[in-house]
């Protein structure tokens, strides 16, 4: 049997915009109205996507992580989501260096990246668009939600899941590339000791 993929997701945000509500809706379907916002979770899944088994590991970050820390989960993981709570504006205009540092530990690689506006429930409240949510995420060249971790409503589970298929798609599409190269490589070398026997 093939082994399965695995791929590292790492939520991020400020604390209090749902990341945790968020994973937990994802992982179970329910919505758990206290969490601690200090506490930093791993969660392993199982899920089938587009019929091959995916292994996943996410870390829901507290939010509140030093630089350093913060550096070392954008190390880990592979693909990331981006979470604003659509009645905070401030954790709206955090996107932008968080984004900012994903790009600067992961360079020269691209970002896979998903923007995440929760707490959709609460239009009353609303202070960010969603017009200026999908602006930010084509100016980040990712993908948009808007949801809410609290009824479901939304694509909880899409951004999860096609963050995971956009990961194996760039891990496919540079293993290609890597192969390619090699061959490549190997070319080369065999030309130049054929080219100094027949000098």
């Amino acid at each position: 049997m093939a082994k399965s993929a695995e791929v590292k997701l790492a939520v991020f945000g400020k604390a209090g915009v749902g990341k945790s509500a968020l994973v937990v809706r994802f992982l179970t379907k329910r919505f758990i109205w206290e969490y601690d916002p200090t506490l930093e979770s791993t969660y392993r899944h199982q899920a089938n996507i587009d019929d091959e088994v995916v292994n996943m590991e996410i870390l829901d970050t507290a939010g509140q992580e030093d630089m350093l820390q913060r550096e070392g989960h954008v190390r880990w993981g592979d693909g990331f989501i981006i979470v604003y709570d659509i009645t905070d504006r401030g954790s709206f205009e955090e996107v932008p260096p968080l984004k900012g540092l994903l790009d600067e530990v992961k360079k020269p690689k691209s970002v896979i990246l998903a923007l995440v506006a929760n707490k959709a429930d609460l239009e009353h409240a609303r202070q960010v668009s969603t017009e200026e949510g999908e602006r930010l995420a084509a100016e980040l060249a990712c993908a948009f939600y808007e949801c809410s971790a609290c009824t479901g409503e939304g694509c909880v589970s899409e951004a999860f899941l096609e963050l995971c298929r956009e990961v194996r798609r760039r891990r496919m599409v540079q293993g290609k590339t890597r192969r390619r190269s090699s061959t490549t490589h190997v070319k080369q070398a065999i030309n130049k000791m054929l080219t100094k026997i027949s000098s």
